[in-house]
């Protein structure tokens, strides 16, 4: 699972780092709600507030306010900058990293629904529109390689997830990009004789 990176040819006016490797049960836990993802995603463009982020989504603040706190506690999201608003302190909160990616050893997140969240799960339920309109556009391709070939294409895809999600936010429609390379029980010719 790969979360997207920040565009840095426009950055988002504080201080984060470039990447960050999720090691740790809880952080991969965290990323693992589609709500959570969602609010990482949106704060790609610029800091929030749990306001701002709550009408982004339709969601009530309580519930927001919750889900950024678990993004918080798990090193995900920071706060950036406060404000006061009629006597009341204002928290925008910002990313950590430019770019998120969960550790190649599988982590022993224990199952249950949010350890079983999945991005081609989200991916499929959420084209399921755009197939329904013949707007989804797609390839899958299978071949035999190593092991090392595998990591090397896997990085090569991290570049394009991050070429994507540089693009200059422009126009009405939210456009979503999945990737991705997994071993497969497809079948396979044998060894020539």
């Amino acid at each position: 699972m790969l979360v997207c990176s920040v565009m840095a040819d426009n950055p988002p006016g504080y201080e984060l780092a470039d990447r960050m490797v999720l090691t740790e049960p809880a952080q991969v836990r965290a990323i693992g709600n589609p709500l959570r993802t969602t609010i990482l995603q949106l704060l790609h463009e610029r800091a929030a507030t749990v306001t701002e982020l709550a009408t982004a989504v339709g969601r009530p603040k309580s519930t927001v306010a919750h889900h950024v706190e678990v993004l918080a506690r798990n090193g995900l999201l920071q706060i950036v900058r406060t404000r006061k608003v009629r006597a009341i302190e204002e928290r925008f909160y910002g990313r950590t990293a430019r770019l998120f990616s969960v550790a190649a050893e599988p982590a022993a997140t224990g199952g249950g629904a949010s350890g079983d969240f999945n991005d081609f799960e989200v991916a499929a339920r959420e084209s399921a529109t755009a197939f329904e309109l013949g707007r989804l556009w797609g390839f899958i391709r299978h071949a035999r390689i190593s092991e090392d070939q595998a990591s090397e294409f896997w990085n090569r895809m991290a570049e394009l997830v991050d070429e994507f999600d540089r693009l200059p936010r422009s126009g009405e429609t939210v456009y979503g990009f999945a990737i991705g390379i997994y071993p497969t029980a497809y079948p396979a010719l044998p060894a020539p004789e």
